[in-house]
């Protein structure tokens, strides 16, 4: 089989899409509380005031609202220590199906906490839903190009944060007060997740497990093959690809634990790249703005704000297809040094402007031209390819530990900001574009210098440049550090 075919059946393509509903009802989550912030904190209020015949003092409602945002990405921090036990034990896709549960479990109570009347509801709610993010955020990329051929992996592991980024529009459409962001609808507003948490029960159990985990992991060629050839679609194709995944196997342990997979010495330079990639991509400005972009554009007198929110949102969504689109032409080394340099530029560009903000007030639409770019910026390259370069540059036994690395790398830097930005913008001003810029600007450094491009090579021919440097800096292999 040429490496240039792109074998593309109903199967693959329903597999795939039905687990990046899960990607979809987390974009949602993430970007329906942005508009309705006032109208939840006021229902903060009302409650406490029910409670203790006074209203809550503004500091413990800022920590409270600070806390309801970001506790998701700290449930999803602590969700995603178990991605490697779930995706072991029960496979690639029945782990998805299993952790729905928690996405339902939090939606429910998130729904009921206004008719109960208990902020408490709200934000633990948040937190369930937090553990179902940590573990799907990672599960996905890894069920996705397990069961993707080679040629069109990238591509497909960045419909996940296509979705992502669709489910924050989405999120941020039905939050406005026109739509259901009203005091008497926005718990039912939160409620909406459950429709494709429940369309994803419907339709994933009849998707094939990924034929990868069924033969290396689990040594079940016949039902490696089986789910294979629903997956291609031609004996042929099954046949080069097994034998593919027999020589993977063939290079790789049968088992791995968390020590080892930090110790071993061929795993350090990805290991690294991993790291660097991911707080990079994280704390490049990008979630301060997606979780705080009204009430930035309400300090700079706008007066319909949150509809410069959702055209955050749609120039989110349409630079996710962007790359969507790039991945397999550009590579992902490409993607990732020109996404992290505009992102140092737009940071840069922030700082300047909302300096002289205060002098020059007419300076504000360029503000809103900065946010948009460094949205851009960011899912060109470093927001989708950060979920997934993990999974190109690891070997099957250690695959899920990179992936639950990379998720609490992710989901970490994603919690620290969302706890972080509002104390730091107080502090700081203008200038912590700044440390986001400095952040951006390691990242380009280092993905310049050590990241190989994995466009177009089987996660075989990866590991193996890894297991026979030991040592070797990557910027001395020419066939890997390129632009080609």
């Amino acid at each position: 089989m040429s490496s240039t075919e792109s074998p593309m059946t109903a199967t693959l393509l329903t597999s795939i899409l039905v687990a990046v509903f899960g990607s979809l009802q987390i974009g949602y989550h993430t970007g329906n509380v942005n508009a309705p912030a006032r109208i939840i904190e006021e229902f903060f209020n009302h409650t406490w005031h029910s409670r203790h015949n006074q209203s809550m003092p503004d500091h413990s409602l800022t920590f409270l609202w600070s806390l309801s945002v970001s506790i998701k990405d700290f449930g999803a921090l602590l969700g995603s220590l178990g991605v490697k036990c779930m995706a072991d034990s029960f496979g690639r896709r029945d782990s998805i199906l299993i952790v729905n549960a928690l996405s339902v479990v939090g939606t429910c109570l998130m729904f009921s906490s206004k008719a109960c009347g208990s902020f408490e509801m709200l934000i633990v709610g948040r937190l369930v839903f937090g553990l179902f993010c940590g573990l799907v955020m990672s599960l996905n990329p890894l069920y996705i190009q397990e069961v993707s051929p080679t040629n069109l992996r990238g591509a497909f592991a960045t419909l996940n944060q296509v979705f992502f980024a669709t489910g924050i529009l989405l999120g941020m459409i039905v939050g406005i007060e026109t739509v259901l962001g009203t005091e008497e609808l926005w718990a039912i507003m939160l409620s909406l997740s459950l429709i494709p948490a429940l369309l994803q029960y419907l339709a994933l159990p009849f998707c094939p497990e990924s034929p990868r985990y069924l033969l290396i992991n689990r040594d079940q060629e016949s039902k490696a093959a089986k789910a294979l050839r629903r997956l291609r679609g031609s004996k042929n194709k099954v046949y080069t690809e097994l034998e593919e995944m027999k020589e993977e196997a063939a290079h790789t342990q049968s088992a791995l634990t968390v020590r080892e997979f930090f110790t071993k010495r061929s795993y350090r330079q990805p290991i690294m790249i991993v790291l660097i990639v991911n707080l990079g991509s994280q704390l490049s400005g990008f979630n301060a703005i997606i979780n705080y972009s009204t009430k930035m554009f309400d300090k700079s007198n706008f007066d319909e704000a949150k509809y410069l929110t959702l055209g955050v949102g749609a120039v989110n969504v349409t630079f996710t297809l962007v790359a969507f689109l790039l991945m397999e032409k550009a590579g992902r080394r490409r993607l990732l040094l020109t996404g992290f340099m505009c992102l140092a530029v737009c940071n840069l560009s922030m700082t300047v402007i909302d300096s002289v903000l205060f002098l020059v007030p007419e300076l504000r639409s360029l503000q809103v031209l900065g946010v948009f770019f460094l949205i851009s910026a960011y899912e060109v390259g470093p927001g989708p390819i950060s979920w997934f370069i993990a999974a190109e540059l690891f070997d099957q036994p250690a695959r899920p530990i990179a992936m639950a690395f990379t998720s609490m790398l992710n989901w970490g830097g994603k919690f620290l900001l969302a706890l972080l930005f509002p104390p730091l913008l107080k502090l700081c001003g203008a200038y912590v574009y700044l440390l986001f810029m400095i952040m951006a600007l390691i990242a380009f450094s280092y993905t310049w210098r050590r990241l190989p491009e994995t466009k177009g090579r089987t996660f075989d021919d990866i590991a193996a440049e890894f297991r026979s440097s030991e040592g070797i800096p990557l910027h001395n292999k020419t066939d890997f550090n390129t632009f080609t």
